[in-house]
C-alpha cells in the first residue's frame, strides 16, 4: 500500500517545522527528583489536529524503545500483509492411505503462525483424522526449516533463560512453546497448601511442589516464589518453592522448559493419542518431502486479531515472527532478522517513513541494540492515525486503566479508557507511546523514552504526564 502523495508531503512539512518545545518546569522537577537527567528522557506530545507539539525534548535522540518498538513492528506489518492476512500450517503425507492407515509419514510443515495454539492443534489434527488417517506407521515429520537455524538459537537477554519471554522464534511454533503453571491456595482439612497445575499437562513435565502458603496480601508475589529447572532428553522437572499469600487469588507463570521440538512433539502425541490415533514411529525433524501429498492445511485467525495479543501483552516471540513474516512474504528465504529488518523498514519508506536511526534487531523491544527517535515514533503514530489500518493498530493497544499491561494504571476517572498506549521494559529502559484523548475531545500522540540506571522510576512521571494532557494542563 502507498501513502496518499498528500498526506506525505504535509506530514514531511509538518515534521521538518517542528521547533523545540520546552519541558514544563513541573516535569523537569520531577525527572530531577527520580534522578534521571534531562538527557536520558526523549519526550513529545504532538496534537493529531497538525498544531505545534505540546512538548518535543531530545525528540531526534535515538534511544532504546524496549517493547514499544513493537508498535514499529504491527503497523508495517499491517501495511505489508493487510490486517486480513492469514498464516498456514500445512500436513502432508508420503505414502498411500488404506482403511485409515497411513503407509508412510505424516509430515506437518509450518510458516511462522505466532498464534498456533493447542486447541488449534487439536482442531488440524482432527481434520487429518476427517481426511481418512487414523494410525500412522510411519515416522512424524516436523518441518520447521523456513528459518535460518540461528534464528532458532539467539542467546537470551537475561538472566532468565527459562521464562516465556526469553523463547526464540520457531517456525512449526505451538502455545508459544510455553507452558503456564497455575499457583492457586487451596485447603486440604485445615490446612491451606498451595496447588501447582500444568494449564495444558504434559507427561514429560515433572512438578515438584515444595511451596508454602504465606500470611498478608498478594502483593508482589512473584518475587517470594523461586524454581529450579532440570532437563533431560526426555523431558524437564521444575521444582518450585518459596509462599503464596493466602489472599491471592489464581496466579500463573509462564516457563520455557521443553525444546520447542520437544514441546510440538509430546503436544502432538497426546492430542493424536486423545483422539484415537495411533503413531508407529518416531518423531523427527526433516524438511518436507518433494514427492509428498497435501493432506489439510489449517489457516490462523486474521493478522487483526493477532496483533492484540503481540501488543496488549507484548509477546516477545509473537513480535518477532511477525517482523519474520514480513520479510518471508517480501520474498526472502530461508527467513532471517536481518533481511526482515530491511523488508519492514522498505515498508515504512513506502509510506514516507525513512528513519535514519531506526536499528532492528528482532522487532520486538527485547533487545539491548534496537533504537529509534521520540520524534520517528512519533512521525509514524501520526501516519498511522491516517491509514486506513489505524482502528486496527488502535484497537491492538493496551487501554488505559482497562486492559493488557496498562490495566492497573490510571484506573480512577477521568483517565480511565482515554488513551491507547503501548508500554516497555528493560533493565535501563522505561516507555510509552501511543494515542491520548483529552476531556474535551482533542487527541495527541505522546511518547515518552528514559534510558538510564533508574529508569523504572519514570512509570509515575509517565503516569502525571498521560494524567496531565488527558486534564488539559
Amino acid at each position: 500500500m502507498q501513502l496518499n502523495r498528500c498526506w506525505c508531503l504535509f506530514a514531511c512539512y509538518l515534521w521538518a517545522s517542528i521547533a523545540q518545545a520546552a519541558l514544563p518546569v513541573s516535569l523537569q522537577e520531577a525527572l530531577t527528583k527520580a534522578q534521571l537527567p534531562l538527557d536520558s528522557v526523549a519526550i513529545v506530545v504532538q496534537p493529531l489536529n497538525g498544531e505545534p507539539p505540546l512538548i518535543s525534548h531530545n525528540q531526534a535522540k535515538a534511544m532504546n524503545p524496549a517493547s514499544v518498538m513493537k508498535v514499529v513492528t504491527t503497523y508495517a506489518a499491517l501495511e505489508a500483509l493487510t490486517p486480513a492476512y492469514r498464516w498456514k500450517t500445512e500436513v502432508y503425507r508420503n505414502g498411500p492411505v488404506n482403511q485409515g492407515v497411513l503407509d508412510g509419514d505424516l509430515i506437518i510443515k509450518g510458516y511462522g503462525d505466532p498464534a498456533l495454539n493447542n486447541a488449534e492443534l487439536w482442531r488440524l489434527l482432527q481434520q487429518v483424522q476427517q481426511q481418512g488417517i487414523r494410525h500412522i506407521k510411519g515416522n512424524l515429520v516436523l518441518d520447521a526449516s523456513l528459518y535460518t537455524p540461528e534464528v532458532s538459537q539467539r542467546p537470551i537477554l537475561d538472566d532468565e533463560p527459562w521464562r516465556a519471554y526469553n523463547v526464540n522464534p520457531y517456525a512449526l511454533l505451538v502455545n508459544g512453546g510455553h507452558t503456564s503453571f497455575r499457583f492457586v491456595v487451596a485447603k486440604e482439612g485445615s490446612k491451606s497448601v498451595v496447588n501447582i497445575t500444568q494449564e495444558f499437562e504434559l507427561a514429560q513435565i515433572k512438578v515438584v511442589n515444595a511451596m508454602q502458603v504465606s500470611k498478608g496480601t498478594c502483593g508482589d508475589w512473584r518475587s517470594r516464589l523461586r524454581y529450579g529447572v532440570s532437563t533431560t532428553s526426555e523431558g524437564a522437572t521444575v521444582t518450585f518453592s518459596g509462599t503464596l499469600p493466602e489472599q491471592c487469588d489464581e496466579r500463573y507463570l509462564e516457563l520455557n522448559v521443553l525444546s520447542q521440538h520437544q514441546y510440538v512433539v509430546n503436544t502432538f502425541k497426546k492430542l493424536w493419542a486423545q483422539l484415537g490415533g495411533r503413531l508407529d514411529g518416531q518423531a523427527v525433524a526433516a524438511a518436507l518431502p518433494a514427492s509428498a501429498t497435501l493432506v489439510t492445511t489449517w489457516w490462523s485467525a486474521p493478522l487483526d486479531i493477532v496483533i492484540r495479543d503481540i501488543n496488549k501483552w507484548s509477546n516477545n516471540v509473537m513480535a518477532r515472527q511477525l517482523m519474520l513474516t514480513i520479510g518471508m512474504e517480501s520474498g526472502s528465504a530461508p527467513v532471517n532478522e536481518n533481511s526482515s529488518a530491511v523488508a519492514l523498514k522498505e515498508v515504512l519508506r513506502k509510506c514516507g517513513l525513512s528513519f535514519p536511526e531506526l536499528l532492528l534487531e528482532n522487532g520486538s523491544g527485547l533487545s539491548r541494540n534496537e533504537r529509534i527517535s521520540a520524534e520517528h515514533l512519533a512521525q509514524l503514530l501520526v501516519t498511522a492515525y491516517q491509514r486506513p489500518a489505524m482502528p486496527v493498530l488502535m484497537a491492538s493497544l493496551p487501554i488505559l486503566g482497562l486492559d493488557g499491561t496498562l490495566k492497573k494504571r490510571l484506573p480512577e476517572s477521568p483517565s480511565q479508557g482515554m488513551a491507547y498506549l503501548k508500554t516497555g521494559s528493560i533493565e535501563g529502559v522505561s516507555s510509552i507511546a501511543g494515542y491520548v484523548q483529552d476531556t474535551q475531545g482533542k487527541r495527541y500522540v505522546l511518547v515518552m523514552l528514559v534510558n538510564h540506571a533508574n529508569a523504572s522510576a519514570a512509570r509515575s512521571i509517565q503516569d502525571g504526564l498521560i494524567k496531565a494532557v488527558i486534564e488539559g494542563h
